[in-house]
């Protein structure tokens, strides 16, 4: 694929940006991906989750944060979106003054961009951030990042998707590096990817240390998302971009696993009785969407009660062990549970995706399963000089 990015267009039309008022703007900033990356491998999220997502109301980020919504429009038909948001969750944690950028979408033409970066990056410089850091929506634990390898691949779910000019324009208008996130194609029905020495290593964790691994339970999720966010916020609190789960979050990260529930994929490693380790993977209810094409009617809610049917590969969304057993192997357990589940499953292929490149442990373990990087994203940054 040639990725030479073309030469800046100039056109006589302005480009103007505003801020999203009222519902017939918020249309516009939801549709104009699904017009944009028709004909893609992009997978169209249901638009009615998305007008939830975006609810101040209902979503609850915006008990930690606030954010504001942008479109870019010339000669009155929209041409790119944009959000500036502020984590202040994120921000005090870190003893710091980040400013994020989001649900970024353009035209292949740089005067967009430049004009939505400088709205985003005005907006978050008014409310004292030095630093302009994205695209995530709204976080990094929602889709992050732009596309810079893999794009003949349909993303799973939680993945952003973005043509190849997204890099070359981004990095164009001066955005750097801050981090990059790796996306790994498993095979986990084929145990002779697998390295040898895993099976060894589990079998360690279970007779040596007495870990054991059972399953999370439907009627108890609530309950299992308050373990969940102690593992995550001990194993992942020194990670780049950590921020720790609130009791509003969890709330809707029970709501969200309930629709994706699947009791053979919500593992909890133990050792006598005390949850020390988790895996949450997922069936890629992406597989789903890509048939309802963004709607519920008149078929889609059909496809979503058939979609045991429909769903053959899963997303490894976390895998975390608390740091004082990390020696015992119970990660090693984990990993290969996979294996087991999909002897028995229609799901047997999948992908372990958003892994920090800096992650090395992660990376190792899933380098392990036999897994191959097929994705990368970056995320970029900007530095914010002080307003006045």
């Amino acid at each position: 694929m040639d990725r030479q990015c073309p030469p800046i267009r100039f056109d006589s039309v302005p480009i103007e940006v505003s801020v999203v008022s009222g519902l017939r703007d918020l249309r516009e900033f939801v549709a104009l991906p699904y017009r944009l990356h028709a004909a893609t491998p992009w997978i169209p999220p249901l638009k009615l989750e998305r007008y939830q997502f975006l609810n101040r109301r209902l979503n609850p980020f915006f008990t930690h944060g606030q954010a504001q919504y942008f479109l870019a429009r010339r000669d009155g038909r929209v041409v790119g979106r944009a959000s500036a948001q502020v984590d202040y969750g994120y921000n005090q944690y870190h003893n710091a003054r980040w400013g994020m950028f989001g649900f970024l979408d353009f035209e292949d033409d740089q005067g967009v961009l430049e004009l939505l970066l400088g709205a985003a990056a005005s907006w978050l410089r008014a409310r004292g951030c030095d630093r302009m850091v994205g695209p995530m929506n709204f976080q990094v634990n929602d889709e992050a990042g732009v596309l810079i390898e893999g794009f003949e691949r349909e993303p799973l779910i939680r993945e952003a998707w973005a043509p190849a000019y997204y890099q070359h324009r981004c990095e164009q208008a001066g955005l750097t590096k801050a981090m990059d996130l790796y996306g790994w194609d498993l095979s986990i029905s084929d145990r002779e990817r697998m390295d040898p020495s895993l099976p060894k290593i589990a079998e360690r964790a279970r007779n040596r240390h007495g870990i054991t691994i059972r399953k999370m339970e439907r009627r108890h999720l609530r309950r299992e998302m308050d373990q969940f966010a102690e593992i995550y916020n001990a194993a992942w609190s020194r990670n780049w971009g950590f921020v720790p789960y609130s009791k509003a979050d969890l709330d809707a990260y029970a709501i969200d696993m309930q629709l994706v529930y699947s009791r053979d994929w919500f593992m909890i490693a133990e050792q006598a009785g005390q949850t020390v380790a988790m895996a949450i993977t997922i069936p890629d209810i992406h597989q789903v969407y890509k048939k309802m094409q963004g709607r519920l009617l008149p078929l889609g809610w059909l496809y979503y009660l058939m979609r045991g049917r429909i769903i053959d590969r899963v997303r490894v969304g976390f895998l975390g062990v608390l740091p004082e057993y990390q020696h015992t192997g119970v990660a090693a357990a984990l990993y290969l549970e996979h294996f087991n589940v999909a002897q028995g499953t229609r799901q047997k292929k999948g992908e372990a995706s958003f892994i920090l490149e800096v992650n090395t442990s992660m990376n190792r373990g899933l380098e392990a399963m036999g897994g191959r990087i097929v994705k990368r994203w970056r995320v970029y940054e900007r530095q914010l000089a002080p307003s006045g």
